[in-house]
């Protein structure tokens, strides 16, 4: 197939006293590479200006790219098909500049999804600086991280990735003297070779098993990476590496980045229009309302502007005055605007009243700072560009602070800040603030009593009056013997007097660190003070890179409180992810993966770009990995576009056709899978590839193993769901799975991977050799509606997988995963658990998948809840359990006191999820938006109950679940009817 691409020469590069340019239409594939296919004529030398003409080198083709950008084609690889043009036009120009930092800036904005020039555009001190510094702040990073010993340096490239155990050595506990040698015995294939001595100061292992972790391992720590693999039923596969192999990898990549120009020199292209204030004609009076926050706390009455009519240009030229001194701001008060109409109700014929009543109709919002990000109070004018209202309060303190960008279809608020003063004011710094701390640390025993049990309180969601009074009093006593409590204390403080707020600042200071349990609830957007939270990251800093991990998804969305651009946890997030390779990994996708969000992308396009410009080497992994999401997106699109079109066969053929085309097959094969960097995807498997039958087509990707033959690794791409959720629910499971291990309980749970990667897109890990339980009782019934009800099915299952030998071992596996999923789905209040949700391995351990509802926000059809039990126990579960035995009762009593065991420690740690929990509610969830849908969990963990007490509620939730469980098998076999009539 042959298309069209327009060229342009620019002739002014060639002679500056030449006029005009020259335009030559050329036909080459658009598969071909950009320079391959571009053959001038032989006899070019004899034209007129072939002299003038420099070296090849010296010109590069430029074009306006998807971001509106500017790109010249410096990488002479790539496929015009992968250019992503905005108009088919290239233009051939003279080089100007630094190329290599030109490359790379072409490729971050490529990788990020917003082209840098839109920073540039923003004419913003705020963004520049902030650019500035953490370009600084990252290249630094990554010249000390070059600096660093062989083995430091493999410790970030491949980190440790290995199972919870109850006993952990400390970090830095094992250490081996150079000088001791270990004698390793080898086999060689073809070879009499068997033993050698091994210096284990220039040797390292690598664990080279795609479908296992491939960190670096020190000698020491091999037994624990082995009993992972073997309890995960893989082979492990060991390299034994010398340290000259690694160091030259240091240095390779060390060479890369230090090709880039330290030149700081930003073009800036004029700002984008400013659009006027526009009403919409939905009410008969427009009306504004203001108030002024301190996080969640309004810090003086709300006021409100007077109705204005509705028009192209609405003017209220209205003064709004706050009843606050402006010594009482607070250095984080936020001013929150809310726009609304107030609508005229039709008086009915009959009604008595004299007035017609008045409703209100929230159309947009906004919020602004009232001091700058240099501290200075405001003054002068600003243009705020707001964001449609959303269901709730008018005002919206939780909401961002950026102004939209999508001005052409926003409404724009101009407000003015009066000059207080003739010169600038600014917030006190801390170091001039002296005070003497008034405390009182002995209020005698019955105030004692009290305090106890306010602060013991866990389920707490506002004070009495005397309580606060209380607290404050005693805040002494509570720093001494209960630091834990500092949120309480915060919640409590008037941060509407200046007395008050130094006084708690000046008391922050002498606090002890907090464990990260505690710690992470100081980052919600209730404390905003910016000592809070650098107090809050101190204490976060001493998480290790494992610990830090299992958080990273909260920690990147409590970013869109921050009121600044240049904040400790922003620097905190890329100090780690600079260090440790793996953090940087999913740091980039949380963040990549809500770029398309207008309100964060420009805080997340910043962290990205620093990121990416302290891992210049990075980039092309991440590179690579975008490349293969966009070909699975389009794969996608076309199998959504033509599947009611024709067979399903003759899509699937079609699909695998495509994915062999080489344009496709090279960008899906050999990269490291965004869900995990420790797995190599190779060669993509087209014939073993198919789509998925429900809505959104997913895709089912299989690559080859070449360690294992005939073993595949798969993934699933999914275009059209928010995986945001499922990816919460298994982070969520995966901790778990944790805290149980490190109690000694090890459930076999199986947490697989799932990743959001984009808008409604991500990836799922394909968990091999298992099958959905509607398909096992399917295939062993004569038909779908008695299908549910066959409790033979499952353990008739299991029996032909399993030999004789090995049965009882998958009993047990199925019995432990099982008791983890029970607890697992009660606690986090999983809905819509039918028998196509529920899959079980060969090897026993039973899973759940599909997690678009929690927190007990169970289906409905027809008004009628279609679940009523708290978790799915059915009694062919409980025949599995019993062996088949129905007098095996030693067996489920032992299944019982495992449901038990575990449910009592994730109560003794239900401040963590609820924690976790809270923190997400910036994401933007449907079914998380607001701590309303955080008390189902604080109920079903029990917080503020005694153990007892939880474990008392949790027996009677285990012994309804096993009652009503035939309301499951109905349930079940309702799904499984509408299943088949849609087929």
């Amino acid at each position: 197939q042959q298309s069209c691409l327009f060229i342009l020469f620019d002739l002014d590069v060639l002679n500056k006293d030449t006029v005009g340019s020259l335009l030559q239409r050329f036909c080459f594939p658009l598969s071909g590479f950009i320079y391959r296919h571009l053959d001038f004529p032989l006899n070019a030398s004899s034209e007129p200006l072939y002299g003038a003409l420099s070296d090849a080198d010296a010109y590069v083709f430029t074009c306006i790219n998807s971001t509106a950008e500017r790109e010249e084609l410096e990488d002479e690889t790539r496929r015009l098909c992968d250019v992503r043009l905005f108009m088919s036009v290239l233009r051939l120009v003279a080089r100007e500049g630094d190329r290599v930092e030109k490359l790379t800036n072409t490729q971050i904005s490529l990788l990020i999804g917003k082209g840098l020039h839109e920073f540039d555009s923003q004419k913003n001190h705020e963004v520049n600086e902030f650019r500035v510094k953490m370009r600084s702040f990252c290249e630094e990073k990554a010249q000390d991280r070059q600096r660093l010993p062989w083995y430091q340096w493999m410790e970030y490239s491949f980190s440790c990735d290995l199972e919870p155990c109850v006993s952990l050595a400390e970090p830095g506990g094992i250490k081996t003297k150079g000088t001791k040698k270990i004698f390793v015995n080898v086999k060689f294939e073809a070879s009499d070779v068997s033993a050698f001595k091994l210096d284990p100061g220039k040797y390292v292992w690598l664990a080279s098993n795609p479908s296992s972790s491939l960190p670096f391992f020190p000698s020491l720590l091999l037994p624990q990476y082995i009993f992972s693999c073997l309890r995960g039923g893989q082979t492990p596969h060991l390299t034994m590496v010398h340290h000259s192999t690694v160091v030259k990898y240091q240095e390779e990549q060390g060479c890369l980045g230090s090709q880039l120009s330290k030149s700081r020199s930003l073009s800036k292209p004029p700002p984008l229009p400013v659009k006027k204030v526009s009403g919409q004609p939905l009410g008969t009076t427009l009306v504004v309302q203001a108030g002024l926050f301190h996080g969640s706390e309004l810090l003086c009455k709300v006021v409100t502007s007077g109705e204005v009519n509705v028009c192209s240009e609405p003017l209220w030229d209205q003064k709004l005055v706050f009843d606050i001194s402006v010594s009482d701001l607070p250095r984080m008060s936020r001013l929150c605007f809310a726009l609304y109409a107030v609508i005229e109700k039709a008086k009915k014929p009959r009604s008595t009243k004299k007035k017609n009543k008045k409703a209100d109709c929230p159309l947009a919002w906004v919020n602004t700072m009232v001091f700058d990000y240099k501290d200075q109070l405001k003054t002068g004018e600003f243009l705020l560009s707001t964001w449609p209202s959303v269901p709730g309060d008018l005002l919206n303190p939780m909401g961002t602070v950026e102004k939209n960008p999508n001005v052409d279809s926003a409404a724009g608020l101009l407000i003015h800040f009066p000059n207080i003063r003739p010169h600038p004011l600014y917030y006190p710094h801390f170091d001039k603030v002296h005070l003497i701390l008034d405390l009182e640390k002995n209020g005698g025993k019955v105030i004692a009593t009290k305090l106890k049990e306010i602060v013991d309180n866990k389920n707490y969601t506002e004070f009495f009056e005397d309580e606060k009074e209380l607290l404050w009093k005693l805040r002494g006593v509570v720093r001494e013997r209960y630091p834990e409590s500092l949120s309480k204390l915060l919640l409590i403080t008037k941060w509407n007097k200046h007395e008050d707020v130094a006084q708690m600042v000046t008391f922050l200071q002498k606090w002890p660190d907090l464990p990260a349990l505690h710690a992470l609830e100081l980052l919600d957007y209730s404390f905003p003070d910016p000592m809070v939270r650098s107090f809050t990251i101190r204490c976060l800093r001493k998480l290790r890179d494992e610990e830090l991990l299992q958080y990273l998804l909260q920690l990147v969305q409590v970013l869109k409180y921050e009121s600044y651009l240049d904040c400790d946890l922003a620097t905190f997030l890329l100090e780690r992810a600079l260090s440790n390779k793996r953090i940087g990994h999913f740091l980039f996708w949380h963040l990549r993966s809500e770029m398309h969000v207008s309100s964060v992308s420009l805080r997340f396009g910043l962290i990205l770009e620093a990121y990416c410009r302290g891992n210049i080497y990075h980039i092309k992994s991440l590179w690579k990995q975008n490349e293969a999401l966009n070909k699975m997106k389009a794969l996608n699109d076309f199998v959504k576009s033509g599947w009611q079109k024709t067979s399903r066969q003759q899509m699937t053929d079609d699909m695998k056709l495509c994915i062999k085309q080489e344009a496709y097959k090279d960008a899906l094969s050999y990269l490291l899978s965004p869900l995990n960097p420790s797995i190599k995807l190779s060669e993509i498997c087209a014939d073993r590839c198919k789509f998925m039958d429900s809505k959104m087509k997913p895709l089912w990707l299989m690559y080859k193993n070449k360690w294992v033959q005939g073993d595949a690794v798969g993934i699933i791409f999914k275009n059209g769901d928010d995986l945001r959720q499922d990816m919460l629910t298994l982070q969520m499971i995966q901790l778990m799975e944790i805290l149980w291990k490190k109690e000694g309980l090890d459930l076999r749970m199986i947490p697989y991977g799932c990743l959001s990667t984009g808008n409604k897109t991500g990836l799922i890990e394909v968990v091999k050799n298992s099958d959905t339980i509607a398909n096992i009782q399917r295939n062993n019934s004569n038909s779908a509606a008695t299908a549910a009800f066959n409790k033979d099915a499952l353990l008739n299952w299991l029996k032909s997988k399993n030999p004789e030998d090995k049965l009882d071992q998958a009993i047990e596996e199925f019995t432990l995963s099982c008791a983890g999923y029970c607890v697992a789905t009660y606690v986090l209040g999983i809905g819509d658990r039918h028998n196509d949700n529920i899959m079980i391995k060969e090897t026993g351990q039973l899973f759940h998948i599909d997690f678009g509802h929690f927190l007990g926000n169970f289906k409905s059809k027809f008004g009628i809840n279609r679940e009523r039990v708290p978790f799915i126990l059915t009694y062919d579960f409980v025949h599995v359990i019993q062996q088949g035995r129905t007098n095996n009762s030693e067996k489920f009593e032992r299944f019982r006191e495992c449901c038990e065991q575990a449910y009592k420690i994730l109560c003794r740690n239900g401040t963590l999820f609820v924690n976790l929990f809270a923190m997400m509610k910036a994401a933007g969830l449907p079914e998380l938006s607001s701590f309303k849908d955080i008390q189902y969990l604080k109920d079903s963990l029990a917080l503020g109950k005694s153990e007892e007490e939880a474990l008392k509620n949790f027996k009677v939730k285990f012994n309804e679940a096993l009652r009503e469980s035939w309301k499951t098998k109905v349930n079940w076999m309702m799904h499984s009817l509408a299943k088949d009539s849609r087929l």
